[in-house]
């Protein structure tokens, strides 16, 4: 076990026979979700539903070889290991967030599902030395990457030019999702968690100075921790999302900005001035970062306005109440 996978086993550990249960986990996984937005597509779409009908039949055929395989060489008896017991290993949306994405976003996300399930099996393919299981798992990387467009294959308007631009999209969608967004929640958790020590603070000592280096501390001192919570929690080579400390340091020095916003305004002298400054502050952040999370992260905008807004305004009254007590 990794030393620092909280609870997690690392992908390189994994013996030939959890590295195929894993797959079949994953492509069961893949299938459900593919199925689902056939589903969610079929009254609007219909042809749309049908590719990926078919595509979620394609991920239960490589399941049944994956099985037929494993029961060859291992016997009936699958162990049980899923994604979120791998560190690194790439996460799939929560179905109930997909409810509402459009027919564009759906799209994308099937082509980073495509490039991650690639990676995963080229990735496996270096761990195994049984000939059958490398070529199966040689054949899948090769299915994966798909011989034809899924963008013509879902026959949208505004297409790549080719298969090539199509797989340039996918490495920029990979690359907001691995590198972008975690930038984008450590600056989001760097803003609403350090509003309560800041503003206890403030209204306890009514002193600017003191309460500038509580925030100073507090901002510090959480980015110190996203950065380490990020760049220990996966080590890039399955996900391929590169240097764990770049990724980091990122996350951390986002983390540490988030938190800077409002602590600055304590450099004025005068209470109440710094305190109405460092306010307006946090409702232009609290609603930038609901605008973020519906540009970047394909939430609805009330949904991220409710969960950001309401969720850093209860943060700042705790401070609020905690440092008037």
């Amino acid at each position: 076990m990794a030393l620092f996978g909280f609870g997690k086993r690392s992908f390189s550990e994994l013996g030939e026979q959890e590295i195929l249960a894993l797959a079949i986990s994953a492509e069961e996984d893949d299938s459900r979700i593919y199925q689902a937005y056939a589903e969610m597509l079929r009254e609007r779409y219909p042809a749309s539903a049908a590719v990926f009908d078919e595509m979620a039949e394609e991920e239960n055929t490589h399941r049944r070889w994956l099985i037929d395989l494993h029961e060859q060489k291992f016997g009936a008896r699958i162990p049980l290991i899923r994604r979120e017991n791998v560190t690194g290993f790439y996460e799939r949306r929560p179905m109930w967030l997909t409810q509402h994405l459009s027919l564009e976003t759906i799209r994308k996300e099937a082509l980073v599902m495509e490039a991650q399930s690639r990676r995963f099996y080229l990735q496996a393919s270096k761990l195994t030395t049984d000939v059958a299981i490398r070529k199966l798992l040689g054949d899948l990387a090769v299915a994966e990457g798909g011989h034809m467009s899924l963008a013509h294959r879902l026959g949208l308007t505004h297409l790549p030019a080719d298969v090539a631009a199509e797989e340039n999209e996918a490495a920029k969608r990979l690359f907001l999702l691995q590198y972008i967004q975690p930038g984008l929640v450590g600056l989001m958790d760097g803003s609403v968690s350090t509003l309560a020590p800041l503003f206890a603070a403030a209204f306890a000592t009514h002193d600017t100075w003191q309460t500038f280096l509580v925030g100073i501390a507090a901002s510090i001192g959480a980015g110190i921790s996203m950065g380490f919570a990020e760049a220990l929690s996966d080590d890039g080579a399955l996900s391929g999302r590169g240097s764990p400390w770049i990724r980091g340091f990122v996350s951390g020095a986002m983390t540490t900005i988030g938190g800077l916003g409002h602590a600055l305004p304590y450099l004025i002298p005068h209470f109440w001035a710094a305190t109405g400054v460092a306010a307006v502050l946090v409702a232009i952040e609290l609603w930038a970062i609901s605008w973020i999370r519906y540009k970047y992260m394909d939430t609805p905008f009330l949904r991220a306005a409710f969960q950001i807004v309401v969720g850093g305004v209860l943060v700042f009254l705790t401070g609020i109440l905690i440092g008037s007590a």
